[in-house]
């Protein structure tokens, strides 16, 4: 009897936008990372992180360098500018990366490169990705995958900082609570930010501080 071969799926999603250090010179707009799989090619199979856009920048790099002449995925916010509200900019911002992530992990050479599962299944530093991958950290890339994914940190974050949940509402899915330690903040909230669109594209670090422009701030 032939037995029938499960089909992989991977299911990620970009979702929950907030506000970090919110009121500062520094702050930044951060977005929940949730994947859900059944793909051999993932040491875990559900993940949650939360990750920047200039992180994102700092792994499209790196995608391209190692995918040689296979195209990487574009990412959103090359224009200067946006016309509109802060909310529909990073609305779609938002819809761009999980478009961007919906089509990296499709692709089985880049599904290849150890930073794109650090990215997507720690909470790893980007100077700490790039010392896991050189074998300069004090973790495998699997260790690091399934020292996080067993911490539960995202779900327990969550758990603490939200109150009892109806009986029947499922936790899982959402991972709130990570990278975050002021709660959400309203994204209605960034009068002092008139340039959207440049953030870190031209930032060779992801954890150098954008440079202000004329004055004004740099949606991040």
């Amino acid at each position: 009897m032939l037995e029938t071969r499960e089909e992989e799926l991977t299911t990620v999603r970009v979702q929950d936008p907030r506000v970090q250090n919110e009121g500062s010179w520094n702050s930044y707009v951060d977005y929940k990372i949730f994947l859900h799989t059944n793909s051999k090619a993932f040491t875990a199979k559900t993940s949650c992180v939360r990750r920047r856009y200039r992180e994102f920048v700092w792994l499209r790099r790196q995608l391209q360098k190692n995918a040689g002449l296979v195209p990487v995925p574009e990412l959103p916010g090359k224009s200067t500018f946006f016309v509109g509200s802060t909310d529909e900019f990073i609305e779609k911002r938002r819809q761009g990366l999980q478009q961007f992530l919906e089509k990296v992990v499709q692709n089985v050479v880049l599904l290849s490169d150890s930073r794109l599962h650090l990215f997507l299944q720690s909470q790893l530093s980007v100077p700490e990705i790039e010392a896991c991958v050189q074998g300069q950290g004090s973790q495998t890339v699997t260790e690091a995958i399934l020292h996080y994914a067993m911490s539960n940190c995202g779900w327990v974050q969550e758990e603490e900082s939200r109150p009892a949940l109806p009986p029947g509402e499922d936790l899982h899915g959402s991972c709130a609570g990570l990278g975050s330690s002021q709660g959400p903040s309203r994204l209605e909230t960034f009068p002092y930010w008139s340039d959207f669109g440049m953030d870190d594209a031209h930032s060779d670090s992801p954890d150098e501080p954008a440079e202000p422009l004329g004055g004004r701030r740099e949606m991040q």
